[in-house]
């Protein structure tokens, strides 16, 4: 990884919390809360919502999606990468046209997503595009190579598609 810029915030790490898991997932909500429920954000002058439901502990599912990880929605688990980056997504929403970060919009699952990499960080966030407003997806660590190559590819597919003819 190289040099976290000073608008990306610290890790909210887990060990910060002499192991109370319970603890820790409030302090992680209180961010999350802060960042999207107080003061809701917006992608390039779009409304940025959450998908609340279905609700957990009191938590919004798009919460949930932040710090777990997992194709089943009943089954997802615990993902201290995820929660540690709990401070990163609205920071790397809000600078998206930042040269540093890739941004492009891809289907996934018939839906159109936006895909926000912010590659140097090894962090990827993921819109889901709604009529009049977007959804906070989801948002994950991206370390392995061939997941990389895989946002490349996309991503470089999306540029050539969308190239201004010469």
């Amino acid at each position: 990884m190289t040099a976290v810029p000073d608008w990306l915030p610290p890790l909210v790490l887990f060990q910060d919390y002499h192991g109370n898991w319970e603890r820790y997932v409030e302090v992680l909500y209180r961010y999350f809360r802060r960042d999207f429920i107080d003061d809701s954000p917006s992608f390039r002058g779009t409304r940025l919502a959450l998908k609340r439901h279905p609700m957990e502990h009191g938590k919004e599912a798009t919460f949930w999606h932040l710090i777990s990880e997992g194709k089943v929605e009943d089954e997802r688990v615990p993902d201290l990468r995820r929660s540690e980056r709990i401070r990163w997504p609205r920071p790397i929403i809000e600078h998206a046209d930042d040269p540093v970060i890739k941004v492009w919009e891809d289907k996934r699952k018939r839906e159109k997503r936006i895909c926000i990499w912010f590659e140097n960080v090894e962090y990827l966030v993921v819109l889901a595009v709604r009529k009049g407003y977007i959804l906070l997806w989801t948002a994950y660590p991206v370390t392995r190579l061939h997941r990389k190559r895989k946002l490349q590819k996309e991503y470089e597919a999306y540029i050539k598609a969308n190239a201004a003819p010469v």
